[in-house]
């Protein structure tokens, strides 16, 4: 079949219900507002590495990306070739899966250095077009860990109006600094954060999202708050897919947004996201779930080799369905679906 680039309105006519179409973001969402921010290198620039041994950094050189979990994949593996070649080598090994597992902390604390500090840095013209946006799906699926997502679905006031629901209530003891999420009151829910993000805390006996309107702090300065404090949110940032995973199955909260992920039908877009390795227990998901349709953005020339890549293993997915439950395949011009700007 000859390749064709759909337009964003395009790619939502093939699909003209709302209420079956579904979103899944990667980072080019929250890259698409502002690339200095949130790519990797911006990330990179912005990165500490004290605790961390003195060639952590040099190790994003030495493997030329920019790319965290890539780097903590590549030391996770490094470790366990030494381990086998070496058995008498204990402490090499260790000081690499403590640099891999430190390296998670350090980007979690650059993401939000870098983070814009108030939802007003994000204008009302930005926030109108990422609410037309996000106002075309039924359910949205975020790998993000950012807040602006949180805050587009926040501004209320602005239109189109979403209906959305992230499961989080007040405590049934009462109002606190921060609202909790609870299995069985997510019947409604349709906003799931895939991979844990900035505000959302696991404090052992309960999952928390901290908010501004019950304390009146800005989130980003309660989040900076708990890192000082060495409180870290709910992040799924491993390097290698597996792991990712593992972490997931054992959260009830982010094993629940996996969960509804493999279960849905209708038409998928997807926006933004690489199709990275590590991400493979999404993709693989939609190789299982009910989906007929997965429509995916491609920024720039569709046959750069980031998009060959995509392309091709958007077409793994189709060739990995049997027959009774074929996928369809299309593509979209990112750029088409004016996220955050005309």
């Amino acid at each position: 079949m000859p390749f064709e680039l759909l337009s964003f309105v395009d790619a939502l006519a093939r699909v003209p219900e709302t209420s079956k179409r579904h979103a899944l973001l990667g980072n080019g969402f929250s890259r698409a507002w502002r690339d200095d921010i949130f790519s990797y290198d911006a990330l990179l620039e912005q990165a500490r590495f004290e605790g961390l041994s003195p060639f952590a950094r040099r190790a994003f050189d030495a493997l030329g990306t920019t790319d965290f979990e890539e780097v903590m994949r590549a030391l996770r593996s490094a470790a366990a070739l030494l381990r086998l070649y070496d058995e008498a080598n204990v402490a090499l090994p260790e000081r690499f899966i403590q640099d891999a597992t430190g390296l998670r902390e350090t980007l979690v604390r650059a993401i939000a250095g870098r983070h814009p500090e108030r939802p007003h840095d994000v204008s009302h013209d930005e926030y109108a077009h990422a609410r037309a946006f996000l106002a075309n799906f039924k359910s949205i699926y975020s790998v993000n860990y950012d807040l602006l997502l949180y805050w587009a679905l926040m501004q209320q006031e602005i239109e189109p109006q979403i209906q959305f629901d992230d499961g989080f209530r007040q405590p049934d003891d009462g109002p606190a600094d921060y609202v909790t999420w609870e299995v069985e009151k997510t019947d409604g829910q349709n906003v799931f954060y895939l991979h844990g993000a900035l505000h959302i805390f696991d404090a052992g006996h309960e999952v928390q999202k901290y908010t501004w309107v019950n304390t009146g702090v800005p989130l980003i300065d309660q989040i900076r708050l708990a890192l000082e404090q060495n409180l870290y949110p709910l992040f799924v940032s491993e390097g290698d897919s597996r792991q990712k995973l593992g972490k997931i199955k054992h959260s009830e909260f982010l094993g629940r947004g996996y969960r509804s992920f493999a279960k849905i039908g209708g038409g998928l877009f997807i926006y933004g996201h690489s199709f990275a390795a590590n991400d493979e227990h999404i993709l693989r998901l939609i190789e299982k779930n009910k989906c007929s349709q997965v429509l995916v953005g491609l920024y720039g020339d569709p046959d750069s080799p980031a998009n060959r890549k995509i392309r091709d293993r958007t077409q793994a997915m189709v060739d990995a369905r049997p027959g009774s439950r074929r996928l369809e395949a299309h593509f979209y011009d990112a750029m088409s679906a004016k996220v955050w700007r005309a």
